[in-house]
């Protein structure tokens, strides 16, 4: 059995940015010390996403470059402490800032650098520049080579999210989030897992921290076993309110061999009956006027 060991990092940001580089290294190496291969943040980490109740032009001047002494800090402890980590910020970035992830593998080798897509328009998010594609990188862990991709936060509600991630390879989706997880959204985390059959691993901020409450959770998407008569529980992980270090284990010999039987994924699709799926026509009742 390979168990893949995923640290949540659900944690409260600090009032600076140089006291979240301090409090986010120091969690890595509480992560690295309870075995982690991976270590997770919430959203827009550097910042605590703070970006609701100020003015635009205010919390813009938060960003800060993927080169900041900040990131490459984060890159610097995953080779120190043998772990992949991936870090969230405010990106500073041509026109207006991004919503960012940055995974570095073990090696403190930076995989890939994500931006959110589905960035909230009906929000402080409008001022955000969205990003414009889903990555999925081979990520080498001491339990072998995986294939990870990322979504953030609000990309969870639009299916085409995880399935991207998933025709693209992914078999495990990394999640940073900062917003109430209530049922319905761990809802959507479930069946993006089930319908994917991929496994998704999401850190939310505590309850501590305004408009969150915890709840950070690991899918793995596995429904069915040969040994079971009925269906399984695909929830791995499921965090209470508290700050802390969540460990969510995730078996990769029972999901690639799941993956490899199972009816659910990519096997059964008809794409070429999909062809409205590229339609960017908004009818009735969907129009919104603050649409981009």
């Amino acid at each position: 059995m390979s168990l893949l060991k995923i640290a949540l990092l659900q944690i409260s940001p600090c009032k600076t940015l140089g006291d979240n580089l301090k409090k986010g290294i120091e969690y890595c190496a509480k992560a690295a010390e309870a075995g982690a291969d991976i270590a997770l943040f919430p959203e827009m980490w550097s910042c605590g996403y703070d970006i609701y109740e100020r003015p635009a032009n205010i919390w813009q001047a938060d960003a800060i470059s993927p080169n900041s002494d900040f990131i490459t800090s984060f890159g610097n402890a995953a080779k120190r402490l043998g772990i992949a980590i991936g870090i969230t910020f405010l990106e500073k970035f041509e026109g207006s800032p991004r919503n960012t992830l940055i995974l570095f593998d073990r090696f403190g080798e930076k995989k890939f650098t994500y931006a959110k897509v589905h960035t909230c328009d009906f929000g402080a998010e409008k001022d955000l520049t969205p990003g414009d594609e889903f990555f999925v990188t081979d990520l080498d862990t001491e339990k072998g080579i995986i294939k990870v991709g990322a979504m953030i936060c609000f990309d969870r509600e639009f299916p085409e999210s995880a399935r991207i991630l998933m025709l693209k390879g992914a078999e495990l989706i990394l999640v940073p989030n900062a917003c109430p997880m209530e049922i319905n959204r761990l809802s959507q985390l479930r069946g993006r897992a089930y319908e994917n059959m991929v496994a998704i691993a999401t850190c939310n901020y505590p309850e501590t921290v305004p408009d969150c409450n915890g709840g950070s959770s690991l899918f793995d998407g596995v429904a069915y076993l040969p040994e079971l008569s009925g269906s399984r529980d695909t929830c791995c992980l499921l965090a209470d309110g508290k700050e802390g270090v969540f460990i969510a284990e995730l078996d990769l010999d029972m999901l690639r061999a799941y993956r490899s039987e199972e009816v659910h994924g990519n096997a059964y699709r008809r794409p070429e009956k999909y062809g409205l799926l590229l339609d960017d026509k908004i009818r009735p009742p969907f129009i919104r006027s603050d649409k981009r």
